[in-house]
């Protein structure tokens, strides 16, 4: 995600909580369909971490996974659906959604995308790394993040905002590093996988606000869960 989108949209969140809170109960929806028990669900759990370091009400957070798990007002039927294509500028994009109605959410996406432009499938994943991403910070002053990495099986780490480490992993090593990682001294706030570009585009002034801008309108929609855009920070 580009550095500086990124940092505007966590200042936006904090005074959108109701709107993240949505997309964090999705998730968690989803996630719960295969099983309610987190110590046996490594996605649930997952979600349900990064609904915590949000601050979600304990309440909101046991419904959405009784919800999903199926005990709670019947099934859910939220499916994912991901759309590639460019931001203005030829920025490159990615767009997650987890949708009740998938013609809905394509029509919105066509929508959003007229200042872009809407590609096929693979026209935009192939210059982006789909990586394991695990947010943590120490839980000691001794804490070496370099031997926590290796320790732990990341494939790389770095800085994070505030005392926070990042360390990133193969898709499939994602929940086994997280779970090593306290082991090493460091407490795991948020493990997902993402999408990473691998040649961010460098824009600034008028034209990084317009950018800006069209991934804040695709952000904003219902249906969007995630957006990873590859725009340098």
């Amino acid at each position: 995600m580009g550095a500086q989108w990124k940092n505007k949209h966590k200042q936006d969140a904090a005074a959108s909580k109701g709107r993240i809170f949505t997309k964090l109960a999705k998730e968690i929806m989803v996630a719960a369909r295969n099983g309610a028990d987190p110590d046996m669900n490594a996605k649930l759990r997952s979600a349900i971490d990064a609904a915590k370091k949000a601050s979600m009400p304990k309440d909101t957070l046991e419904r959405a996974i009784k919800k999903g798990a199926g005990l709670l007002d019947g099934p859910v039927n939220y499916e994912s659906v991901t759309y590639e294509g460019f931001a203005p500028h030829q920025v490159p994009v990615i767009v997650e959604c987890l949708t009740d109605n998938k013609n809905r959410s394509a029509q919105s996406i066509r929508m959003l995308f007229r200042k872009g432009q809407l590609a096929t499938s693979g026209a935009v994943s192939w210059d982006f790394k789909h990586l394991g991403q695990i947010e943590a910070v120490p839980a000691s002053d001794d804490a070496d993040m370099e031997l926590a990495a290796i320790e732990a099986g990341a494939q790389d780490f770095e800085a994070g905002e505030g005392n926070e480490v990042v360390f990133l992993t193969e898709p499939t090593d994602l929940d086994a590093v997280s779970k090593a990682l306290p082991e090493f001294g460091y407490e795991v706030h948020s493990a997902k996988l993402v999408y990473r570009a691998n040649n961010p585009v460098e824009l600034s002034g008028d034209a990084l606000a317009e950018v800006e801008a069209f991934l804040d309108a695709i952000d904003a929609d219902d249906d969007v869960q995630n957006v990873y855009v590859g725009l340098a920070g």
